[in-house]
């Protein structure tokens, strides 16, 4: 009688490691250790602590399916569910961008920014996706309140589930629209935020295999990556208030074009601010002598 062969936590490491190294996987061995955690539900040091713990026919079973999807370059969080973001963990799904850590450097600048001039702002995300940025403001911003916007209706449901889960969905609101256009003209804001689009469209396909399995619409910027940047910046007077703040996530090599945009549209003090790797990551604009011209350089440190 043949007998099944043991697999422990070492051993189906070792095994997924180099599988996932000859599929192309980023981190192979990483990925693996997250993939287990999450069956056996348990911290990373377990696994270490524990690695001659044979795994059971039901533990193998739901491992071999995430792993089968990860091969594919199926994003981890989408696995998984949930990704970590500020200081709560966010569902996602194939609807919504993964949130990165970048993002997370654009709203402790608004959050100072907020804090500094007026902490109860009301709020506009635009491509709100996953409703990451503007749930994390409002969980930070108790007395703020904020509209989320998405032409995606998966991405929305999302959000609001989001909302819900982290606390803040009695003071966010969630429409279908595309940018604007489903705003009342009169309805005004005083912070304005976008993580738009912003990879130029034929270097969608130069992207990690990972990243092309997110929503083209939350990548796909246009010819030049900046449509969705023009597209806002000349609506965003109509909808911020006199002395209001917009802010942006842009792509690199994107500073200098969208700062100019900003300025074009009346929005005359601007200000950048670089992410982990030193790159131009984020864009500050607001009228000249308004209440957030004065701290754009303070937030943007």
């Amino acid at each position: 009688m043949e007998t099944k062969p043991v697999w422990t936590i070492i051993k189906i490491l070792n095994w997924t490691k180099q599988y996932f190294a000859d599929k192309g996987v980023e981190n192979p061995r990483l990925d693996a250790e997250i993939l287990l955690c999450a069956v056996l539900k348990c911290e990373r040091i377990k696994l270490y602590l524990d690695f001659e713990r044979p795994l059971d026919e039901q533990e193998l079973a739901v491992y071999r399916g995430y792993v089968a999807r990860r091969a594919q370059h199926e994003p981890l969080a989408y696995i998984l569910g949930e990704k970590a973001f500020m200081r709560n963990t966010f569902k996602v799904n194939s609807h919504t961008l993964v949130p990165r850590p970048e993002t997370e450097l654009l709203v402790e600048s608004l959050v100072m920014a907020a804090e500094k001039v007026n902490s109860a702002p009301m709020l506009l995300d635009i491509g709100t996706g996953s409703g990451a940025i503007l749930v994390s403001l409002l969980d930070y911003l108790p007395q703020a309140k904020g509209v989320g916007v998405d032409i995606s209706p998966g991405a929305l449901a999302v959000a609001k589930e989001n909302a819900v889960r982290i606390g803040v969905a009695d003071r966010a609101a969630f429409l279908h629209s595309d940018l604007f256009s489903g705003i009342p003209a009169e309805r005004k804001f005083d912070i304005i935020v976008s993580n738009p689009p912003y990879i130029p469209a034929a270097k969608i396909v130069t992207l990690a295999r990972d990243v092309q399995r997110e929503p083209r619409g939350a990548l796909d910027g246009g010819n030049d990556g900046l449509d969705f940047y023009r597209r806002i910046t000349e609506s965003a007077g109509t909808h911020l208030v006199a002395d209001g703040l917009l802010a942006f996530e842009i792509g690199i090599g994107q500073s200098e074009a969208v700062c100019a945009m900003c300025r074009e549209n009346g929005l005359g003090a601007v200000a950048v601010r670089r992410d982990y790797a030193g790159i131009d990551r984020m864009v500050f604009a607001a009228k000249e002598g308004g209440r957030y011209a004065d701290i754009l350089l303070e937030i943007t440190k």
